[in-house]
């Protein structure tokens, strides 16, 4: 079925497809009531289509066909449908959202009570049927009702006509501002790192704090958990995950361009100038490393992967122009023969290993996404160029990459080079090679000579739910003195998934004590959908007060975490040991050590990167060096 917008000229107005001449000589034939109306009618379509009219006079711009188009692929009707609901009737909140995004915008005073419900409750209404494509003439003629008209019949009036258009007392809330808040977070460390000066990183200010996973070079780091954790919800950009497989690539913003080709009608090359014009999305995302508490599985059995611990996250603000807009503008509008995939590369001679003829060129890290997620709005794929308000650093990928919220960081490529439309997965190397769960029976060598890595089955795109507790922090002592102790900790989900429930136990998981969420996040709305196309695409932060005589008794051993999501996905009580260690998410347990004041002194499983310390590796020295929980090799699956 076509869109009821698709063929929508604005015939329904013919004197807005004539000269500011003659719409001005019409104006004198309206009320000014009518006048305003229909004046604020338009400026709301240009507002949201970045297009300012010329009001002037009380003149009127000129709309042709091609804004029509772009209107029906815009952000209208998200607009609309974040500002209505269904009666007609708008809260408090909304109102105020409303009027204040649109009097800053349009540089009018809304004068009185009378006339801000005027706007809220009949002019937005009409909009939004208008733009739903229901009854356009009919509309329109409503909307030269006057301020005076008997609010009951207007209020029928609109009922009908908006009856059956689903809409949501929410909104994609613009995030400019609080992305400009959090600048100061951005900025650099003034020095370059002692321990960059001999390498190809000679060049890249670094924060010392951030733990080194992988030694000097290639860069791997997270942050200390208590230390990213205090800084809430937003996490600095000088502490966020970095995994990097080679050196830096010194990138220039004047020089550096994206080709958009394969498969589709319009293949081009965009400049960062070019595609920072372009309408763009911002919005706070979290992006986590798919191993993320990898050094647990490692103390189970090595796998090829290093050691990350509980901190492989950043939640930031994200800017850039949505992946949708550059495949429309290359001629690709839906999934197809020939345009199932969408493969995204980083520049040629990165990287040292690529296969011969791989996507991407020789030495460039490439992986690829299905064609469906890359144009569908309720994805938000964006190609990203500033992070926190500012240009990407250059370990997150400056000047450009790929942000996939909900989706692993491994397909979040940086330094992006090439979008390439194809009708197959990437053939990239490291597309295949990285970023698979296998069976847990499957080791690197078995997963090499029987080709495991090729098993498109196996591939990882979204995220898990997940988690971990950053207070208590691993060491800390609780005095016997302390009577109430605050917990804390985070959560996440994949897909845009919302996080439901956070729970801790103390007594082995027999039962379960439910923490409060903070929820800072405003889900993300897609045009036109309904309340369960809500996404949420950052993390969340837990908090449990708990009365510190359950610590001090002497039955308590252990502290336990787990969080449950909207699908009802569960951390599992016990880990499952991959080849890659990826995706390990079981409950996270902190043990309790009595210690001789009558106070207790906590344990976290494991210390990120090369670090000893932690129970988990205590017991696997004792062990003989691997626990072997959750394996299909040798050894009992005890619990932990």
């Amino acid at each position: 079925m076509s869109s009821p917008l698709k063929n929508i000229k604005l015939s329904f107005l013919p004197q807005y497809e004539l000269t500011k001449k003659q719409a001005k000589k019409r104006e004198g034939n309206r009320t000014p009531n009518e006048s305003e109306t229909i004046r604020d009618f338009f400026f709301l379509l240009c507002f949201f289509e970045k297009k300012r009219p010329n009001d002037k006079n009380g003149s009127h711009p000129t709309f042709d066909s091609s804004f029509c188009v772009s209107l029906r692929r815009g952000n209208v009707r998200t607009f609309i449908s974040s500002h209505v609901i269904k009666d007609a009737r708008a809260s408090e909140t909304t109102r105020e959202s409303f009027l204040r995004s649109f009097c800053h915008t349009r540089r009018r005073r809304i004068e009185t009570k009378e006339e801000e419900e005027y706007y809220v409750i009949m002019v937005l209404p009409i909009v939004a049927s208008a733009v739903a494509g229901a009854g356009i003439k009919t509309v329109l003629d409503k909307t030269v009702l006057k301020k005076n008209d008997s609010k009951e019949d207007s209020k029928d009036d609109l009922c009908a006509t908006s009856a059956n258009f689903v809409v949501s007392s929410d909104m994609n809330i613009n995030h400019d501002a609080d992305a400009l808040k959090s600048r100061y977070l951005a900025q650099p460390y003034p020095q370059v790192d002692e321990r960059d000066v001999k390498t190809p990183d000679n060049w890249v200010k670094r924060h010392p704090s951030l733990i080194r996973l992988t030694g000097k070079h290639p860069f791997n780091v997270e942050a200390p958990l208590p230390e990213m954790f205090d800084y809430g919800f937003i996490s600095p950009v000088n502490l966020h995950i970095v995994r990097n497989h080679g050196a830096v690539p010194k990138l220039e913003w004047n020089t550096h361009t994206i080709k958009i080709n394969g498969n589709c009608q319009k293949p081009f090359e965009i400049g960062m100038d070019e595609l920072s014009k372009l309408p763009y999305e911002q919005f706070p995302c979290l992006v986590v490393c798919a191993g993320n508490r990898r050094k647990e599985q490692n103390m189970i059995k090595s796998s090829i992967g290093f050691n990350w611990g509980p901190c492989a996250v950043g939640n930031t603000y994200w800017k850039g122009v949505p992946l949708r807009v550059l495949l429309n503008k290359a001629g690709v509008y839906k999934a197809g023969p020939g345009a199932r995939f969408v493969c995204l590369n980083g520049p040629q001679d990165e990287l040292p290993k690529s296969y011969d003829g791989q996507d991407g060129g020789p030495g460039s890290y490439g992986t690829s996404i299905d064609m469906e997620t890359a144009l569908d709005p309720t994805c938000d794929v964006i190609v990203a160029y500033e992070q926190n308000g500012e240009r990407l650093h250059p370990d997150h990928g400056y000047p450009v990459r790929i942000i996939i919220p909900g989706y692993i960081g491994g397909r979040m490529i940086k330094f992006l080079a090439e979008i390439t439309v194809t009708d197959r997965e990437s053939n990239n190397f490291y597309h295949f090679n990285d970023n698979r769960v296998l069976p847990p029976t499957v080791d690197a060598e078995i997963a090499t000579k029987d080709k495991w890595w090729f098993k498109e089955e196996y591939i990882i795109n979204q995220l898990n739910i997940n988690g971990a507790i950053a207070y208590p922090a691993h060491e800390e002592v609780i005095k016997p003195s302390t009577k109430k102790y605050v917990m804390k900790g985070y959560a996440y989900s994949g897909g845009g998934r919302k996080v439901i429930r956070a729970e801790v136990s103390f007594d082995q998981g027999m039962s379960w004590k439910l923490a409060d969420i903070n929820v800072r996040e405003t889900p993300r709305w897609a045009a036109g959908s309904s309340g369960d196309k809500a996404r949420h695409w950052c993390w969340c932060m837990w908090e449990y007060e708990l009365d510190t005589a359950m610590l001090f008794d002497p039955s308590c051993k252990e502290i336990l975490f787990r969080a449950v999501d909207q699908s009802q996905n569960f951390m599992p009580e016990r880990p499952t040991w991959n080849v890659m260690g990826m995706l390990n998410n079981p409950w996270y347990r902190v043990r309790v050590h009595k210690e001789p004041d009558g106070g207790v002194k906590m344990e976290h499983a494991t210390i990120a990167g090369p670090t000893p310390g932690g129970w988990m590796q205590q017991m696997a020295e004792k062990a003989g060096g691997e626990l072997l929980w959750g394996w299909g090799g040798e050894g009992a699956p005890a619990a932990p």
